[in-house]
């Protein structure tokens, strides 16, 4: 098996994880696009799956997941980040981090990464760049971004959600 298409499927194993953790706390499952055409359609606890944006260099990117809920007041976007090996996806950090603080409009963002590959500089920097506020502005200074392994949002979930 080639090497990113292991990763794939270990990422979408990390995205299905969220999925069944998020649903089994009564979230329905909805595909952005979908949801977007018909909201009247849907309630109000939502995992909306591929969610657009607009990337800091002014092409469509797309989020795992956003979640809505009125019950728990969160419109939180979910980015999930998997690196099983050692290789290059590391350097996408400092670009995903961009994306968090200058493109993506919610204001409550959770970045949920995980894997034994993270070169651990990268994983510091990340959680250094988060907690430093790193490159932040006045117009974005507002963003709550959060940055959970997998097992750090297993507990958020079971803490968050027991309403």
């Amino acid at each position: 098996m080639e090497k990113g298409t292991k990763s794939n499927i270990t990422g979408n194993q990390l995205e299905v994880a969220v999925k069944t953790v998020l649903t089994g706390k009564g979230f329905q499952l909805v595909n952005y696009r979908l949801w977007e055409k018909q909201k009247e359609k849907f309630g109000e606890e939502l995992l909306l799956e591929n969610v657009p944006f607009t990337t800091i260099y002014g092409h469509r990117g797309n989020t795992e997941f956003l979640l809505l809920s009125k019950k728990y007041q969160l419109q939180m976007r979910i980015e999930c980040k998997w690196q099983q090996v050692a290789g290059s996806v590391d350097e996408k950090l400092p670009y995903l981090y961009l994306n968090a603080i200058e493109a993506m409009p919610e204001t409550s963002i959770l970045i949920l990464i995980d894997g034994a590959g993270w070169k651990a500089g990268a994983l510091n920097w990340l959680k250094g760049a988060v907690s430093q506020r790193k490159y932040t502005t006045e117009k974005n200074g507002n963003k709550e971004i959060r940055v959970f392994s997998l097992v750090e949002f297993f507990t958020w979930a079971n803490q968050t959600f027991t309403r």
